[in-house]
């Protein structure tokens, strides 16, 4: 939805709060000469192709390597003041550069180690899904599924995940891949349905609700929007893409003040009002959203990129 992003970004000062493959960043540094990107990414591969980028475009790129949860500190420690940046985008979720990589374990269709740890190696004693799934109990493991990948088989694949590790240690993902796909009969391997109806592995909500689970990420993706907010000026843009029910649902109560104090359980509980007092209008203390409903990609988005299929928008501006 690179298009759209644009479309919306008032750019002069951004902080792309996720990196990546850097699409978004070259993208605003070819419309906007005079821009200057602050580049975040949890990822060191990430970093390095932003540190490559910053070469090209002397002065106009300055790369960050943290998290979310990080970013008011990197920030403070470059001289970036809060209420400074004009425009923040964050991309959410895992980058199809992490995606494509077989050795990151992020992709249930290529063969790798069962990592699916962003920060890569910066963080040696931070477990990985491997570790997740070979010790954690049952009832933990369907919990993870249930919370994190809104699986409704949750309690069968865990049972078929302790007894496989009972066996040989689970530690690739191909290997994960056909434990979750035994529980199930044959004919159901492939009935899910992506947005375009084509079969979807049975195993993709496990992988995703893993891949949350190790690192961190509503937790983190809060933490991001905090940030956000700090550092925009008033009138400053910001645009949240988000890929799952779970992420788009935090943001949309983010928005709107909602209370997302207790962050492990806001998504089963009932939605808990603003703490803070609330516009006459009714519309949120910070944020003046500038559409809505959720923005979504077009077909012929989709066509060109499958991934971006789950893709939803959401654009707001810092009051």
């Amino acid at each position: 939805m690179l298009k759209e992003v644009l479309h919306y970004l008032d750019i002069q000062v951004v902080l792309d709060m996720t990196f990546g493959g850097g699409g978004h960043t070259k993208a605003m540094l070819n419309m906007v000469p005079e821009v200057t990107v602050l580049a975040l990414d949890r990822d060191p591969t990430a970093i390095s192709l932003a540190e490559q980028l910053a070469k090209e475009h002397s002065g106009r790129v300055k790369s960050l390597l943290g998290r979310f949860s990080e970013l008011e500190t990197l920030l403070s420690n470059m001289n970036i003041k809060p209420g400074s940046v004009d425009a923040v985008l964050l991309d959410a979720g895992c980058s199809s550069m992490q995606m494509d990589q077989a050795e990151r374990g992020f992709s249930l269709s290529k063969d790798g180690p069962l990592d699916m740890r962003m920060d890569g190696e910066r963080y040696p004693d931070m477990p990985c899904a491997a570790d997740v799934v070979n010790t954690l109990d049952q009832q933990a493991l369907a919990s993870i599924l249930t919370a994190y990948g809104e699986e409704r088989h949750a309690r069968k694949i865990a049972s078929a995940i302790v007894v496989a590790r009972r066996i040989n240690p689970i530690t690739r993902t191909q290997q994960l891949a056909n434990v979750v796909a035994g529980s199930f009969p044959p004919a159901v391997i492939y009935a899910r349905k992506d947005r375009l109806h084509r079969p979807a592995h049975v195993a993709t909500k496990t992988f995703q609700a893993l891949r949350i689970f190790v690192n961190d990420e509503l937790n983190e993706l809060h933490a991001g929007l905090r940030a956000a907010r700090a550092a925009l000026k008033p009138g400053g843009r910001l645009c949240v893409l988000t890929f799952h029910s779970l992420e788009d649902r935090l943001v949309k109560r983010f928005l709107q003040d909602d209370d997302l104090s207790n962050l492990d359980q806001y998504h089963f509980s009932p939605r808990k009002q603003s703490t803070v007092k609330e516009k006459k209008d009714g519309g949120s203390v910070y944020w003046v959203q500038l559409q809505r409903k959720v923005i979504t990609p077009e077909k012929d988005d989709v066509i060109e990129n499958p991934r971006g299929r789950s893709a939803k928008l959401r654009v707001a501006v810092r009051r």
